[in-house]
């Protein structure tokens, strides 16, 4: 019984870990996937290893594939939390809208705006590129003044320019400076 709960709590540890791992390989963060992958490696051969000393201990086979279940359900959750990156967000509404155009600059998102055409009328546009914490805020904003918006939210997966790679310069040089004066 104590083996099937290590195992258990060995897959709490391994899948969000695995979640995390294959997450910052996506966003090419190559270092900090490799120290998962180590810790991923090290949980994953302890788990197994107890598995397999017993393949006639259901319950350690039943606990491992619990833990998996409930370990992939945790990573998702803290993935979401975490928010690592960038989104793109596009709004579609029905006319030029100056009041929330300018509440979301007030509040630091960067909005490009355009002026497009629908299947059977002129719309507007609303283009944002923004860390993906802040995804919630943006949408919750646009709702307030435009409940009836279309949007449509994505992952980019490259960006070269414009004021999301100069606020990132900034962070780094700021990071760095810091880091400088420890």
């Amino acid at each position: 019984m104590v083996q099937a709960l290590i195992i258990f709590v060995a897959q709490l540890l391994f899948v969000p870990v695995l979640t995390l791992r294959t997450i910052m390989m996506v966003k090419g963060m190559k270092e900090k996937a490799a120290a998962m992958g180590i810790l991923e490696g090290i949980i994953y051969v302890g788990a197994l290893g107890l598995v397999f000393s017993d393949l006639s201990n259901y319950l350690n086979m039943a606990s491992y594939a619990l833990g998996f279940g409930v370990g992939l359900y945790i990573g998702a959750i803290i993935e979401q939390k975490l928010a690592i990156g960038y989104v793109t967000i596009e709004v579609n509404i029905m006319q030029r809208n100056e009041e929330l155009t300018n509440r979301l600059r007030e509040v630091g998102f960067s909005v490009s705006t355009a002026e497009v055409e629908g299947m059977n009328s002129s719309r507007f546009r609303l283009d944002c590129t923004a860390r993906r914490d802040r995804e919630r805020e943006f949408i919750e904003i646009v709702n307030a003044y435009e409940p009836s918006a279309f949007i449509v939210s994505f992952e980019p997966r490259n960006f070269k320019g414009g004021y999301i790679t100069k606020a990132m310069k900034k962070r780094k040089e700021k990071f760095l400076k810091k880091k400088m004066s420890a």
